[in-house]
């Protein structure tokens, strides 16, 4: 597939994404020798905070999430919609749409796949939800995890529970694609943060195999564990 996003050395970073999602195998085992931020943070809080200190550069860094959490603030601004420990954070706002981008105060706000398409930011961070985790070194998908507002798997959804022999195949397609998008919506980096913990641990594998790519890893603590190899 030819690259369609402006990412840093996006040469590289799409194939290496394509084989972390398994979406397909490619040679790109690892990010060496390309210049793009890659980032794995044990903290959701700590991912957006740092994508809020990043965009008071140039207002173009944003946070994103998998539509893995319903959108109870639409009808009432004072709910959260996304919550995970002591993080708490809205969906962005229905006036702002596809250009929340543009809006000051919608870096505090989360963006999904139906509202970050076809934007260029510099940093995003990426909240990967239950929908998609590793068990033994597989990705495994479940569109039952998405809310139920997610158009995008509309019907699929229902076709599993029916038994319909290519929804699974299909619902997997659509949320992998759905992490490709948000992963590459930084132009110059990718910051995420897995709900679940053998996911994290996953990811966090395949980024230290890099031989001379420095690894960090966002603490609690707010700490780096940085690996140079």
């Amino acid at each position: 597939m030819p690259s369609q996003f402006r990412c840093n050395g996006d040469d590289g970073y799409l194939p290496w994404l394509d084989n972390l999602l398994q979406i397909k195998e490619t040679a790109n085992e690892t990010l060496e020798g390309i210049d793009y931020d890659f980032k794995i943070f044990d903290d959701a809080k700590l991912v957006h905070e740092e994508i809020i200190r990043l965009n008071k550069h140039n207002k173009k860094s944003r946070m994103v999430a998998g539509y893995c959490w319903e959108w109870i603030s639409k009808k009432n601004r004072d709910l959260k919609d996304i919550i995970i420990d002591d993080y708490r954070a809205t969906w962005n706002l229905t006036e702002h749409g596809q250009a929340w981008l543009v809006h000051p105060e919608s870096v505090t706000e989360i963006g999904c796949i139906h509202t970050c398409q076809g934007l260029d930011l510099d940093y995003v961070g990426v909240i990967i939800g239950p929908d998609l985790i590793v068990r033994n070194g597989k990705i495994i998908t479940d569109g039952t995890k998405r809310a139920t507002t997610d158009r995008s798997l509309w019907g699929i959804t229902q076709q599993i529970r029916e038994g319909e022999p290519s929804a699974l195949g299909t619902a997997d397609m659509i949320i992998k694609n759905t992490y490709r998008t948000l992963m590459t919506r930084g132009m110059k980096g990718c910051y995420i943060y897995c709900t679940d913990p053998e996911t994290q641990q996953y990811f966090k594998e395949r980024l230290s195999r890099n031989s001379h790519k420095t690894v960090q890893y966002g603490s609690k603590s707010g700490e780096s564990l940085s690996f140079d190899k």
